[in-house]
């Protein structure tokens, strides 16, 4: 056993040491291939560290905003107590000042601080309208900041340059659930870094980092994948998954139970991968091995079973289309669908369409949405998942262009499309779409759809970290044409 699969093993023990049952009764004896790894182990846990200041002229306040009846002490508290379970939750450590910055001195001694010490960012909550000075002072400090002004704190004028520049992000709302939020934004990005991506395709070994986003890319042969899934055992997990599967599904259409074996042998064999290899997540040339025949099903299961364990398994080699995954998941701790963009003509509509889903739409921790068991549609193999998506439900479309670009559009789901009577994909989800005037002409491909009109989250990431935002254009430009020959116009 090598140095870095023996670290992988002892990392993966260690983290499943509470279900010490479960992996005896999981274990095999065949060069381990039966071992039980944690999917929730691959998911990036990184330390994140947040300086926070409260940022006030000196009272007691006369005139004024936020006024001689506003509880400034009393407020203060609050805020501090929420912030500190939000970073409980999101799991970022929060470093609060004890006294408020009240004088140039302390603003700019806390500037200096945080420009040498480059914490992840700076959280600056306001106590008066006339502080927003010291903020442009500390928001110039070279750390990303976000600055929460209770409303009260601000007008326009104060917030209309400096909430538009690259590493701000300004809050001025009584929504505190905003700053939680602004910290799973800043999480994200330190899990992007932390993240190592492999890409199952080709016969070739290399690795590269992408600029701005960090993500380390590991490309790996497609021959590892299927040749390590022939010799992947039935095992007491295999059995698990591919029952509780069965179980969970509305309907079961054309999959044998054998099908779900295989596809559950699929997700066990990617996990063994990802452990080998030291990785985080994972997309690989699944119709290239479909089309070669190496092996009896696509990984459509296996991949959604990892989507909704927060853990990325994208289609096709897609660099980009995984990253939009892992940006879904990282940002707002729910599974992202990648899907090819159909054009519904009759009713102006976006169908996203594609073999895999993943089920917790709502969230990790949250129930699944109604699904059934379909095979492989192109190829008539395997296990695919027909996830419902709920009617009425806002959603957003991400879609990277490049580690420097994010395409952004938004809409809401009208309905589910069957195959049969259409063809293409199992999942295939109608959207109706905001500021879109034809769905022709929606950009992109492969975009990931989630739950939720997250536009101005997405938005204050990329403006945070310096990547641009664009959008499919709302109006297509007219075509110009020939008119026929002895045409008149």
């Amino acid at each position: 056993m090598s140095r870095r699969r023996f670290l992988a093993s002892m990392s993966a023990a260690a983290v499943g040491a509470a279900l010490a049952g479960v992996e005896r009764r999981f274990a095999f004896a065949d060069d381990n291939l039966g071992d039980y790894i944690d999917l929730a182990s691959f998911r990036p846990r990184p330390a994140v560290r947040i300086r926070s200041a409260v940022v006030r002229l000196a009272p007691p306040y006369w005139l004024g905003w936020p006024g001689t009846s506003y509880d400034l002490e009393g407020h203060r508290r609050e805020y501090a107590a929420q912030f500190a379970t939000a970073a409980k939750g999101v799991g970022v450590r929060l470093e609060e000042e004890l006294k408020p910055l009240e004088s140039d001195a302390a603003v700019e001694a806390f500037a200096q601080q945080i420009a040498a010490e480059k914490p992840h960012a700076a959280l600056i909550t306001l106590q008066h309208i006339g502080a927003w000075g010291w903020a442009d002072r500390i928001a110039r400090a070279g750390v990303p900041i976000v600055i929460f002004a209770p409303i009260g704190m601000a007008f326009t004028g104060h917030v209309a340059e400096i909430s538009r520049r690259p590493g701000v992000h300004v809050i001025s709302s009584l929504e505190v659930a905003a700053v939680e939020q602004a910290m799973r934004m800043i999480r994200a990005k330190r899990q992007l870094e932390e993240t190592r991506l492999m890409i199952v395709a080709g016969a070739d070994r290399r690795e590269t980092v992408l600029e701005r986003l960090g993500t380390k890319v590991c490309y790996v042969p497609r021959n590892l994948l299927h040749e390590l899934f022939a010799r992947m055992p039935v095992t007491d997990e295999v059995r698990a998954v591919a029952a509780d599967m069965r179980r969970g599904a509305r309907r079961i259409v054309e999959p044998t139970e054998q099908d779900t074996l295989n596809a559950a042998r699929s997700y066990i064999t990617a996990k063994r991968l990802l452990r080998d290899e030291g990785c985080n997540a994972l997309t690989t040339d699944c119709l290239g091995m479909v089309g070669a025949k190496v092996v009896p099903t696509p990984p459509c299961m296996a991949a959604s079973i990892f989507q909704d364990g927060g853990v990325t398994y994208g289609c096709e080699a897609d660099l980009f289309a995984a990253m939009g995954l892992l940006l879904t998941s990282y940002l707002f701790d729910r599974p992202g669908f990648m899907n090819d963009p159909v054009p519904e003509t009759v009713q102006n509509l976006l169908v996203a369409a594609h073999c895999t889903c993943g089920t917790r739409l709502n969230g990790f921790a949250r129930p699944r949405e109604p699904y059934i068991l379909r095979n492989h549609s192109e190829s008539k193999l395997g296990v695919s998942m027909e996830v419902l998506w709920r009617e009425g439900q806002p959603v957003t479309l991400v879609s990277f262009q490049g580690a420097n670009a994010l395409l952004l559009d938004t809409g809401a789901v009208v309905g589910n499309v069957n195959t049969p009577p259409a063809g293409g994909c199992r999942t295939s989800v109608e959207i109706r779409l905001d500021q879109i005037e034809d769905a022709r002409d929606v950009a992109g491909f492969h975009q990931v759809v989630s739950y939720g009109d997250h536009r101005r989250d997405v938005e204050a990431f990329c403006q945070m970290y310096d990547i641009r935002v664009v959008n499919s254009p709302e109006r297509a430009p007219k075509p110009v044409g020939r008119l026929p020959e002895g045409g008149v116009r």
